[in-house]
């Protein structure tokens, strides 16, 4: 399939550039990967006119086009969603917003101001990606499994995330949450502490949190490392107070 064909059928969400196995695991589409590269070799900046007058990007990978029947409000303010996106019908996009190639957002999805949905990034059905919510991209490596962010989860101001972390569906990340590779992930419910990468358990509640620092000039000093907190898992109440209100839509 030559990377013309891949890019359109990413914009369809025939395929993804990542898909999960029965057991629940993600994995990176590499054949999708590698076609946007080829995309991106295979471009040439030029000057885009019209609605995009006075910006320079690769030919091939121009921002989309919305219409009525595609079911999607992108309410205008500056947000652009790049070629090889998939965007679902039911959407909303809130200025100003960037989703890039080769993501993936599902319906009934809020994604708020200043909200990045990087490069190849899953995102599920009706999960609110809140303001300034930064979800990483991945295309290199080429076999990396980008960010994942299953059905109704919930990203509040400023989360960050990023290095592939998967965030399972219902999970609520408090305000100012980073989730990377590297950075150590306590169960508070359950008394344990995640390996570090491991997924974010379904309907967990995160919180960010520190943990003192090893050696004896740091504790001397009271420095302390940045950790994510599981501070409870969602309940009746919790859900009531993170519904999405429908008549928004």
């Amino acid at each position: 399939m030559s990377w013309q064909d891949t890019l359109a059928e990413l914009e369809t969400g025939t395929i993804r550039a990542a898909n999960q196995d029965e057991q629940g695991n993600w994995h990176a589409n590499v054949a999708a990967k590698e076609a946007i590269l080829a995309a991106f070799g295979a471009g040439e900046n030029i000057e885009f006119n019209g609605n995009y007058q006075g910006f320079v990007d690769k030919h091939n990978l121009a921002a989309r086009q919305f219409t009525v029947s595609d079911g999607v409000r992108l309410v205008p303010g500056g947000s652009s969603v790049r070629r090889g996106a998939y965007v679902a019908p039911g959407v909303i996009v809130m200025p100003p917003a960037y989703i890039n190639v080769g993501a993936f957002v599902d319906s009934g999805t809020m994604v708020d101001s200043h909200a990045l949905i990087g490069s190849c990034a899953q995102v599920g059905k009706n999960v609110h990606v809140s303001a300034a919510v930064q979800i990483g991209g991945v295309l290199e490596p080429i076999g990396a499994s980008p960010v994942i962010i299953e059905d109704d989860a919930f990203l509040s101001a400023g989360v960050v995330i990023v290095e592939g972390i998967v965030v399972k569906k219902g999970a609520v990340l408090a305000p100012g949450v980073s989730l990377s590779a590297s950075v150590p992930v306590y169960d508070c419910v359950n008394q344990v502490m995640l390996e570090k990468g491991a997924d974010i358990p379904e309907r967990a509640v995160v919180v960010p949190g520190t943990r003192p620092m090893n050696g004896a000039w740091a504790q001397s000093q009271g420095l302390n490392m940045a950790c994510a907190l599981i501070v409870k898992y969602r309940d009746e109440k919790s859900d009531a107070s993170l519904e999405l209100e429908s008549v928004l839509r």
